[in-house]
């Protein structure tokens, strides 16, 4: 498998700026712009500050404790090959990786969970045992962008919202989920990102992707390349790219070629030691990304 790629992840970590603050403000250098840019609207949007205190409150007095009372917590010893997966993420990306927890959840495939100075990383059992080393990567890679781009708080908010709408205040609700899903399909294109620069494969990270959205494991008789090829491009049309206003992820077609916009870029080529000469600036490379999650 491709994880033993050996990015120049070292000068990516040395042009980080700031303070812990900063970079969750701002994010990672791959993170899309569109996503931090989004996200600093977010404070002046009542409903969600709001739902991001009811969420801190919930987190700490309840939903820690109920989450975590059926979870085995993740080791060398106990899902030893999740423990290995997450190691190589966290090296890869240079992530500290928080707790990991293996939980018999359906609501969710890999997650995390929690807030910014208490992060937890959720793992479905079955998942856990079915996906390959590679997927379970890219998987764990995705949601440990999270952590490194300053996103937990509101994605455990939206899963909150979602999941557990009658703790939040009746008025707060909707308009707080459907904000937080628009955040969130920009959020998902950074962490695919992630999966990527972890993997260092696209064809692999492809794959993996596809799976976990479709909720296929290893043993299930599919051809994802076969699939990525029949995909369309992704652009937008019809009147169906409405729907998408009430997702937290955008369409597999857009993250897919997002993903495929964001390998032929001067940085990830960078990233993998080779020459970014002639490839699309990170700035180009988001601008086109915009233009194609752009529902309308």
């Amino acid at each position: 498998m491709s994880v033993g790629v050996d990015f120049d992840l070292a000068r990516w970590i040395a042009a980080r700026r700031g303070s812990m603050e900063q970079q969750a403000r701002e994010g990672a250098t791959y993170a899309y712009v569109g996503e931090r840019t989004f996200r600093r609207t977010l404070a002046m949007a009542r409903p969600v500050t709001m739902a991001l205190e009811a969420t801190t409150r919930l987190w700490r007095d309840v939903a820690r404790t109920e989450l975590l009372g059926t979870a085995v917590k993740v080791s060398d010893s106990q899902y030893p090959r999740v423990w290995r997966a997450a190691k190589i993420a966290g090296e890869r990306l240079r992530v500290r990786v928080p707790p990991i927890f293996a939980a018999p959840n359906k609501a969710f495939k890999v997650k995390i969970l929690g807030t910014e100075d208490a992060p937890h990383l959720i793992v479905n059992l079955d998942l856990a045992e079915s996906l390959d080393e590679t997927d379970l990567v890219a998987a764990i890679a995705h949601e440990l962008a999270h952590v490194q781009n300053g996103h937990i708080l509101f994605a455990t908010a939206l899963h909150y919202l979602n999941n557990s709408a009658a703790f939040f205040i009746r008025w707060v609700v909707q308009p707080a989920i459907m904000t937080l899903q628009a955040w969130s399909r920009r959020a998902e294109v950074t962490c695919d990102r992630a999966a990527l620069l972890a993997v260092g494969d696209l064809d692999q990270t492809l794959r993996a992707l596809v799976k976990l959205e479709l909720g296929l494991d290893k043993g299930t008789a599919f051809d994802a390349d076969e699939y990525l090829r029949s995909l369309p491009d992704g652009k937008k049309g019809g009147i169906g790219r409405y729907a998408e206003l009430f997702r937290s992820h955008p369409y597999v077609p857009k993250r897919v070629q997002a993903l495929r916009i964001f390998a032929g870029s001067a940085l990830f080529a960078q990233l993998k030691g080779e020459d970014p000469a002639g490839k699309a600036t990170l700035a180009d490379v988001d601008k086109q990304v915009g233009d194609l999650i752009s529902v309308f």
